[in-house]
């Protein structure tokens, strides 16, 4: 058996980077911070945040692949807020965050508030043909029925995830976080990318950020890892590129992005940014291969050993974003700022 046990043994960090008033003492006393396996190191900086520690939270797993889960402090009557992200392997982070929601439940926790800095599935918002699921909709009426009362993202692949939920959804942007990061790099006349149509939103966001303009690569899926891009839209010729997702998984975007980046007399070596480092085995590679030397992402996903990857890209955090939405949270006030 496979035994994970979070927060057992672990001493209260102290003062985060920001004074904490009484008022707001007061309220994260009253509540209790649980973490999924895919989250313990982000929750271990967000302890640091909030000058608050996390529950123990035992995890095991059978050798039949089943998960069991035990939260070792009582939640009856108080606020959980369950910082879990379901990445890779995500049916294994899925069900775990489902078995801790639920555990708080049956111990009358007063609510449940989901931190899913990743949202796995998320990508599956409709139907690409007869007889297949929308799994973003499936996996929400699993949230639902768990027990959770309100679920918080970050930089979730589609704003129409929030549609299939009939719980409170809000979703953060890691964009200030990453663009500062740029901003100490990126050339004052880069042009920012959108690899896609769809992260079109996502890279005027950034552009707004450092009053860069836009480009836009117009892309076409031929299979799970196999893409191929059109013409660019905007004018590249001749400057550097700053190219931006919301996730990178296999790489073949951003790879054929900079080739067409290439095609269109673009400077070589654009830098790369998003926020959920996914990366597929040989995706470095494959970005590597195409012209791309560096990249930052967040920890929403936790880093994994890059020791063979031909660079490790630059990781920033996002746990002061999300202490920030939960003291927000717990003093009923509003994320619209952090959105």
């Amino acid at each position: 058996m496979d035994r994970t046990t979070l927060g057992a043994e672990r001493a209260a960090t102290g003062a985060g980077s920001e004074t904490v008033h009484v008022q707001q003492a007061s309220q994260l006393a009253a509540v209790t911070l649980v973490a999924g396996s895919a989250s313990r190191r982000l929750a271990s900086l967000v302890e640091r945040e909030l000058g608050l520690r996390f529950a123990g939270c035992t995890i095991e797993r059978f050798p039949d692949g089943e998960v069991s889960v035990r939260v070792d402090e009582p939640v009856r009557g108080r606020d959980v807020i369950l910082l879990a992200a379901t990445s890779p392997p995500v049916n294994d982070h899925l069900v775990e965050l489902l078995a801790i929601a639920d555990a708080c439940r049956r111990a009358d926790a007063a609510r449940i508030v989901a931190l899913v800095p990743y949202f796995g599935y998320a990508r599956s918002d409709r139907r690409d043909g007869r007889r297949t699921p929308i799994m973003a909709s499936l996996v929400a009426d699993l949230i639902e029925r768990a027990g959770i009362d309100h679920v918080v993202t970050t930089d979730v692949h589609t704003p129409a995830l929030e549609g299939f939920f009939r719980i409170p959804v809000d979703n953060l942007t890691a964009v200030p976080v990453l663009a500062a990061w740029l901003r100490a790099r990126a050339s004052r006349d880069a042009v920012i990318v959108a690899p896609d149509v769809g992260a079109l939103r996502l890279a005027n966001r950034y552009a707004t950020e450092l009053d860069l303009p836009g480009a836009v690569c117009p892309k076409r899926r031929l299979g799970g890892a196999e893409v191929s891009v059109g013409r660019i839209t905007g004018e590249v010729a001749g400057r550097p590129c700053v190219i931006v997702d919301d996730m990178i998984s296999t790489g073949g975007t951003i790879a054929e992005s900079v080739r067409a980046l290439k095609d269109a007399g673009a400077l070589p070596d654009p830098l790369v940014a998003a926020t959920h480092a996914v990366l597929a085995p040989g995706a470095l590679d494959r970005i590597a291969a195409a012209g791309v030397r560096a990249m930052v992402v967040t920890d929403s996903i936790e880093p994994r050993d890059a020791a063979s990857a031909p660079f490790d890209p630059e990781v920033v955090s996002i746990a002061p974003l999300l202490a920030t939405a939960i003291r927000r949270l717990l003093a009923g006030g509003s994320l619209r700022e952090l959105a």
